[in-house]
């Protein structure tokens, strides 16, 4: 059976504050986004779903519970008494709303799964349907209803910026802190922002989250709801900038991108004729983040993330059921850098652009590099050829190899003398996406093969 992660002890924040464990175990978050999974699923569903995630080794759901109002599950079922009283959760019936997520939240335990949940989305504490009069019984509520689940990572926020009623948030999580200490807490925030804008000096936050979002480099501006504010600073789809930006906070916490671009989704949100993200666009944003130093990444899929069915409607230009987009190739793609840098201490590396001779490039030009003692990580979006200064790893020597991030398949490329500056040309593939991985390892270490 599957050693679960709280097995080996709770999950914690590591002693150089930029990454996660379980117990002594590294941790790397990778997260999968199903908002709507505990709202719009019926029991076959949700053992479906999870097993996929669990299988293809995803070991964080981030969903939510009351995401509109009303709301009413897949039975039927109501979450709150009169739809709107957030101070009485529905309870009556033989299976309740309630007991349907404790049914999730069990099936996620079952598998090894951490559930990422927002007590709601944010939508709730800024239209004020959950305020200062009614935040304290919800949080009671969900504090000891979910108390035993070894499983849970509460997560506040949900797309929305930290400025609207920031005192609804702090008191949520106080009360939910409260019941379980040692649970992890973050905050997901507003497009193309992140919880350190805002909660930086909080005691209750654990990990920033940024949401780098689904705009292109030109669409900073698109009248629309969610544009950022004139204060905010654009990073366009340079999401590494977020990594950049957290850890130079006063109080370094870790951080992940918990919101990139979807699979399957408008580029710019909006307007499915603009274009929609693909495999390689998703996987760019998870290893552009983590080989700059973020503790894991959060995948989504447009169908996924709003759990569809033929009975609801389709948002954002969504074109198949989520137990169909469940098999998108991003969804396998992006799980390969997880497996990648487990194979490492990447817990003791760090952004290393400095192994980089002349130009790391721009834009989609840009090639990331993290290195450790005896190991480093290259990543190349656009597939050209890049300079390498030798010399910075331990060894007379390092060997090479490619690795073809859409499928995991390595190829050695060589044994180095470990000086001077060498060239590595990555391999055209005939078809995909031209992006590529070089791994560099100390030939006295046998971290491939």
């Amino acid at each position: 059976m599957k050693r679960k992660y709280w097995e080996d002890g709770p999950l914690c924040v590591s002693e150089n504050k930029k990454y996660l464990r379980a117990g002594e175990t590294p941790f790397f978050w990778m997260g999968d986004t199903a908002w709507l999974l505990i709202q719009r699923s019926s029991r076959e569903d949700a053992d479906l779903y999870l097993k996929n995630r669990a299988d293809k080794g995803y070991n964080v759901i981030q969903t939510d519970f009351v995401h509109t109002i009303p709301l009413i599950d897949h039975y039927g079922h109501h979450a709150l008494e009169g739809d709107r009283d957030f101070t009485r959760p529905e309870l009556s019936g033989e299976y309740t709303f309630w007991d349907h997520a404790e049914y999730v939240i069990g099936k996620a335990e079952e598998l090894g799964l951490y559930m990422g949940i927002l007590p709601v989305w944010g939508s709730m504490v800024k239209s004020e349907a959950l305020n200062m009069n009614n935040v304290t019984a919800y949080a009671e509520f969900l504090g000891q209803r979910f108390q035993k689940y070894p499983n849970i990572i509460w997560i506040m926020g949900g797309d929305v910026r930290g400025d609207v009623h920031p005192e609804v948030w702090d008191a949520m999580a106080a009360i939910l802190k409260r019941y379980n200490p040692e649970r992890l807490m973050c905050y997901h925030p507003f497009g193309r922002t992140s919880s350190s804008q805002w909660f930086g000096d909080r005691d209750w936050l654990d990990i920033h989250m940024f949401q780098s979002g689904h705009r292109r480099y030109d669409q900073r501006d698109l009248k629309s709801w969610d544009d950022l504010s004139k204060a905010d600073e654009w990073f366009g789809e340079d999401n590494w900038r977020y990594v950049l930006r957290d850890h130079r906070q006063e109080r370094l916490r870790p951080t992940l991108d918990a919101e990139p671009s979807y699979e399957q989704i408008p580029q710019g949100l909006h307007d499915p004729k603009e274009g929609l993200w693909q495999d390689h666009d998703v996987r760019r944003y998870a290893w552009w983040s983590v080989l700059t130093g973020a503790c894991g990444f959060t995948y989504g899929s447009n169908a996924v993330m709003q759990f569809l069915k033929p009975c609801y409607k389709a948002n954002y230009g969504a074109d198949c059921s989520w137990d169909e987009a469940i098999h998108h190739p991003g969804s396998g793609q992006v799980v390969l850098l997880k497996r990648l840098m487990e194979r490492f201490p990447y817990w003791t590396g760090e952004p290393c652009q400095q192994m980089l001779e002349g130009y790391e490039g721009d834009k989609y030009l840009r090639v990331s590099a993290f290195a450790g003692q005896d190991f480093a990580i290259f990543y190349d979006y656009s597939g050209r050829p890049f300079d390498v200064r030798l010399g910075m790893l331990t060894g007379e020597k390092v060997n090479a190899w490619w690795m073809d991030p859409s499928s995991g398949a390595f190829s050695f490329a060589g044994c180095f003398e470990n000086h001077g500056i060498h060239t590595f040309t990555p391999a055209k593939r005939a078809l995909g996406h031209n992006d590529a991985v070089l791994v560099l390892c100390d030939t006295g270490v046998e971290y491939i093969g």
